[in-house]
């Protein structure tokens, strides 16, 4: 049993309590009580006890839209041309790295943004994979190293053509195994989507063989939509369709479904988006990083559509990409007043609803039953906090190098800003050896 008290417990939820001098009671891997901390210490006087010391404690970001394997490009030189347009990037960045990564760099780099997941907060994410030379066991080496490192995590194979149809058909394959083995061994740790990379990549033949293998498996799909206008204009000349348009065609689309970025797509999209209950990640850091546009979200949210928040990979702190996505779609509109409920509805309640629906149980809240998920931030209120203006705190007052203890699942991963059974300074050696040679080979 374990008590994290002595702090300013934030709950959010339905309920969204503020306790000053409050604590959470954990057993094994639930939420078990919430209260004062002088009480559950009374009541409860063996169970071993974090404390918070008077900073905030607070459910665990939840990162929706992942990328792991992009860890090796962090400053390195892609030896292309200076990209003029999406397509550019896609070709001269990330499709020259993924095709050297091996399992074992596969591993490697999902480590090491898995501890910053923990030293930032982030307790869970849904991660969307490519490595086309070492696609087989790819998705188990990710479980693997989420399992070690004790991040709550998600995991597919982005399906393509555009290494051929033998590497094509071994995508699918990789999805529906790894699917499969989740279904066969239940654990709230670990669950499997089926991953398609985006529609330009992707021929009828493939999407539809896709589709089937995901219909047996009752999976739902992870794949990137009109990220850049290329996919549309893609999409237009070769099918006579916009993208969400050919997504359903094939069955794509669904409430199990999650459709990364969505940046060009139109009002008749949205209420496709809408009547199938497909969830939508928006990824703003690395849109603006990709100068692909800006998505619609506040068009889409007003709809009724259910928009989550990821990062692409472009960072671990979720608190990070909530701030830009706040400024961006001001910026975006040219008008200062849009985005305050919308960006917290994203993060605090979407998020959560989107990883129920992957894993089970309840998320994003401290309440009786929730997944342990917890995180203390060094963060004392210099005004006063409530359940009223709690989100503009958070906002203005936090980022994710503020937290300093992070509790997934009941397990202690990190206890004031130490990692846990983590040899973080061997696993970043070997990393580095690994991704040295990659950048010898690209």
């Amino acid at each position: 049993m374990l008590l994290i008290g002595n702090g300013t417990v934030l709950t959010l939820g339905k309920r969204n309590q503020v306790i000053p001098n409050g604590a959470v009671l954990i057993q094994e891997s639930k939420v078990q009580e919430i209260g004062s901390t002088q009480d559950l210490k009374t009541r409860f006087p063996d169970a071993r006890f974090i404390d918070a010391h008077g900073k905030l404690i607070m459910p665990g970001m939840i990162n929706t839209h992942m990328h792991l394997y992009s860890t090796f490009a962090r400053g390195m030189d892609s030896k292309s041309k200076s990209p003029e347009n999406f397509r550019d990037i896609l070709e001269g960045l990330w499709w020259k790295l993924d095709k050297l990564l091996s399992l074992e760099d596969v591993y490697y780099s999902a480590l090491t943004p898995l501890i910053e997941c923990i030293k930032t907060g982030t307790t869970t994410i849904i991660d969307h994979h490519a490595s086309p030379m070492a696609i087989t066991g790819s998705l188990s080496t990710l479980a693997k190293a989420a399992k070690e490192m004790g991040i709550r995590a998600a995991f597919c194979y982005e399906v393509s053509d555009r290494d051929g149809d033998q590497i094509a058909q071994e995508g699918i394959k990789e999805n529906a195994d790894f699917i499969a083995a989740c279904q066969a061994q239940p654990d709230s740790m670990v669950a499997g989507m089926f991953g398609l990379h985006a529609s330009l990549t992707l021929s009828d033949q493939t999407l539809a063989a896709s589709s089937e293998s995901a219909k047996r498996l009752g999976a739902g799909f992870h794949v990137h939509v009109a990220e850049g206008i290329e996919d549309v204009e893609d999409c237009l000349a070769k099918h006579g369709m916009r993208v969400v348009e050919r997504l359903n065609k094939f069955g794509v689309l669904g409430p199990k479904s999650i459709a990364a970025h969505c940046v060009h797509i139109n009002d008749h999209e949205i209420g496709l988006l809408k009547a199938s209950k497909t969830q939508v990640v928006h990824n703003p850091e690395s849109n603006m990083g990709n100068a692909v546009g800006v998505t619609p979200v506040l068009k889409m949210l007003s709809e009724g559509v259910l928009v989550g928040l990821g990062t692409d990979g472009y960072t671990c702190d979720m608190f990070e990409s909530a701030k830009v996505e706040n400024v961006l779609q001001k910026h975006a509109a040219a008008n200062p007043s849009v985005a305050w409920a919308e960006v917290p509805q994203m993060l605090y309640a979407n998020n959560p609803q989107i990883a129920s629906g992957l894993f089970g149980g309840t998320f994003g809240e401290l309440s009786e039953g929730a997944w342990a998920d917890v995180i203390v931030v060094d963060y004392v209120p210099p005004t006063p906090m409530d359940a009223n203006n709690w989100s503009g705190h958070l906002l203005f007052g936090v980022s994710g190098h503020c937290v300093e203890t992070t509790v997934i699942n009941g397990r202690v991963r990190m206890l004031d800003r130490k990692l846990i059974d983590i040899d973080e300074e061997a696993i970043c050696a070997r990393s580095r050896e690994l991704a040295q040679d990659i950048w010898k080979r690209i």
